[in-house]
This record gives C-alpha cells, sequence and structure tokens, in this order.
C-alpha cells in the first residue's frame, strides 16, 4: 500500500466537513418553520389550504393544467357583518320616512258612511244568501262505539309503552 499524502487527506476532509454543512442545513431547513413567514399551509385531498397569518384570510389551493390557483373561502362574519349593516342602513331610511311622513291621530272628525259607494251592486242571485249568523256548521259527534275504539286503542299502546320502557329499564340494569 501506498501511503497517503497529506493533500488527498485534507481535500476528503474539507469534502465531509461540506457535505456534513450541508445535510445539516437541509435538516434543519425541513424540521424548523419559517418564524417570518406569512403563510400557513395544511394539506388537504382537494390541495392545499393557506393561511395567511397577517390577514387571517382562508384560501383553497388546487392545482390545475395552467398551474396553482387559490381562491378565497367565503368568511362567514364577513357576510354577516354586510346584511346587518343593510339592515341598519334600510332601519335609519324607513325612520327618516315615518318622521317625513304626515302625522295620523287616530280619530277623524267625519262619521264613517254606512255603505260603500264605490261598490257594485251585484244582481240578486236565484237561491237567496244566508246571513252570517243564520250560518251553522255541523260537526257530528263520535258515538259511544268510536270513543271505546279510541280508549281501547291508546290502552294497548299505553301498555306497550311501559313494557318498552320495562325492558329497557331490566336490559340497562343487568349491564351494569
Amino acid at each position: 500500500m501506498r501511503p497517503a499524502k497529506s493533500s488527498t487527506t485534507s481535500w476528503l476532509a474539507a469534502g465531509i466537513v461540506v457535505v456534513t454543512a450541508v445535510s445539516g442545513s437541509l435538516v434543519a431547513a425541513q424540521s424548523a418553520p419559517d418564524g417570518n413567514g406569512r403563510y400557513s399551509m395544511t394539506p388537504i385531498p382537494e390541495g392545499v389550504l393557506r393561511l395567511d397569518t397577517r390577514t387571517g384570510t382562508v384560501s383553497t389551493c388546487t392545482k390545475n393544467d395552467a398551474g396553482w390557483a387559490c381562491y378565497t373561502v367565503p368568511d362567514e362574519r364577513a357576510a354577516l357583518d354586510a346584511e346587518i349593516g343593510r339592515l341598519q342602513a334600510e332601519v335609519e331610511k324607513l325612520k327618516g320616512q315615518l318622521a317625513a311622513g304626515p302625522t295620523v291621530s287616530g280619530k277623524i272628525d267625519e262619521a264613517l258612511p254606512k255603505s260603500d259607494p264605490l261598490k257594485k251592486v251585484e244582481p240578486q242571485a236565484r237561491e237567496p244568501k244566508v246571513a252570517e249568523g243564520d250560518r251553522k256548521l255541523e260537526i257530528p259527534l263520535p258515538s259511544d262505539q268510536d270513543m271505546d275504539r279510541m280508549m281501547s286503542f291508546l290502552e294497548k299502546a299505553w301498555r306497550r309503552l311501559i313494557d318498552m320502557a320495562n325492558r329497557v329499564q331490566k336490559d340497562v340494569s343487568g349491564k351494569i
């Protein structure tokens, strides 16, 4: 064997130092998150969910034929604030209309007419109309037989409910 020269040893040592430094920096870059980064990314099945750490907006980023495209996720709070603002503006508008309109006291000086002069007079129908007070609505009451059938049904339903509750209570007490 031939003895190693000092220049070969120094080149070998320098190479090991460089490889160690490069691999150490790659490991450090992969494990340590960027503390000053603006966006925080989270993988989702459709692509990536992106959170803007400065503004708080959330976007979904997907890859298509043209490249990556990010679309802001609708914010419920912004929609609610917009609706509240619209309703407040409408209330103010209605208050202004109400304040500008004439005031009505509720009582008038003249008596109202007994008949409506604008209403057209209808010709007499063939059948005489029945006055509102003369109309009678007849609802037949259930017979005793109908009442007995209803009571029998309710009794059966009640007994089944009690039996079911007892079975559930036995099952629960037996398992505890």
